[in-house]
């Protein structure tokens, strides 16, 4: 099967906020420099207070689970970025 048409590819973020550990599935284009623009992303939303500390290609699965908007929710804002529709689990 041809794979010509992903432009993107889905990305495992770790990182800490204030010490406390967190974790971002992100999807990037897909001859993006991951680390270089995560690392950048976070230095813009949180400044000093955020620390990378792994970038790694997100497994099939990850990526289905990202795609499927299946993944847990932030326990700090469990109404963020919920798909149209869809309740509290």
């Amino acid at each position: 099967m041809a794979q010509f048409f992903r432009s993107s590819k889905v990305w495992v973020v770790d990182y800490t906020y204030d010490g406390h550990p967190r974790r971002w599935l992100k999807a990037l284009p897909r001859h993006a420099d991951a680390r270089a623009d995560i690392a950048a992303h976070l230095e813009d939303l949180y400044g000093g207070r955020a620390r990378l500390l792994a970038v790694r290609e997100a497994t099939p699965e990850e990526e289905t689970q990202y795609i499927r908007g299946d993944l847990p929710r932030n326990v700090f804002c469990p109404t963020g970025r919920a798909a149209p529709g869809r309740g509290e689990r």
